[in-house]
């Protein structure tokens, strides 16, 4: 760990260029498997040769580190609180996996002052293009600061299960986003199916509902079925790609990451960057 911390310094004073693709994962309420999503879906690209970083924002209930079994004794607050570098706050999981856990005290994170908002920026564009994609692992709902993580983000994935109230509240989280950010792209993950056979009729519905009363054509990057492997895999704190690549529900992730990397566009560096765009959703110069 402390040679990838070492490597990462010194990738910190290399530039490429290049900025990474961002991706929020949130959905609308909680309990869907969403962090167990964005680990998983972040393994598996590491996968296939992929950088990848996760932000663990999912304010008063961020997991992430507790999901890989894992410590982190540096969160996002130290580095606010005490002007620590990204390079001082990132952890390693499985397969190198680079992740910054929230802390307890992350709910003060989206309000913070001029000054800590410049700090996170600066450390922020030291990072952007050491990596393929950076996720930012966001809460359930909406809040106007998290919406603004979101809206900045280049695209958005919406986890959500079969459960009645659970699509419902999904509904209302996209619904939030078209009505603020009508052309972000965004991909709906059906959690929990019985089959992916059922996950593929429930999104298909569910797209036509989105299609009918917002007027937004979001994407089926996939469905993932109940396996017992998960709650194994939450008990034992590894992802379960990791546990049993082989399991149905482990298979079914990559497949998604396999649809997701081929349909995937390939986009040249826009003018406005992540950064940019959360300046101005936050009202910070």
């Amino acid at each position: 760990m402390n040679d990838q911390a070492q490597s990462l310094r010194q990738r910190l004073k290399r530039q490429t260029g290049r900025h990474a693709k961002t991706i929020a994962i949130t959905s609308g309420k909680g309990g869907v498997g969403k962090s167990n999503f964005a680990i998983n879906f972040a393994l598996e690209l590491l996968e296939r040769g992929k950088r990848v970083l996760i932000f663990d924002l999912d304010v008063g209930m961020g997991n992430i580190d507790i999901l890989l079994g894992l410590y982190s004794e540096k969160t996002m607050i130290d580095l606010l609180d005490d002007n620590l570098t990204i390079a001082d706050i990132v952890k390693f999981g499985p397969k190198g996996l680079a992740y910054i856990s929230g802390g307890s005290g992350l709910s003060h994170f989206l309000k913070m002052d001029q000054h800590k908002w410049a700090h996170f920026f600066s450390e922020y564009e030291s990072i952007m293009d050491m990596y393929d994609f950076i996720i930012f692992d966001m809460g359930a709902g909406a809040t106007a600061e998290s919406l603004s993580f979101i809206l900045a983000a280049d695209e958005c994935f919406v986890v959500t299960t079969p459960e009645p109230t659970a699509i419902t509240d999904a509904y209302g989280m996209i619904k939030h986003i078209v009505n603020n950010q009508k052309d972000m792209p965004i991909y709906i993950v059906m959690n929990r199916c019985h089959s992916i056979k059922e996950g593929r009729k429930m999104t298909e519905k569910f797209k036509n509902i989105i299609w009918e009363f917002l007027n937004k054509d979001v994407r089926n990057i996939g469905s993932l079925q109940e396996d017992k492997i998960v709650l194994t895999s939450v008990k034992r704190q590894m992802p379960y790609i990791q546990l049993n690549p082989k399991a149905k529900i482990a298979l079914a992730m990559q497949r998604i990451v396999d649809t997701y990397l081929s349909e995937m566009p390939v986009h040249h560096n826009k003018p406005l960057t992540f950064m940019d765009k959360l300046k101005q959703l936050i009202k910070v110069r």
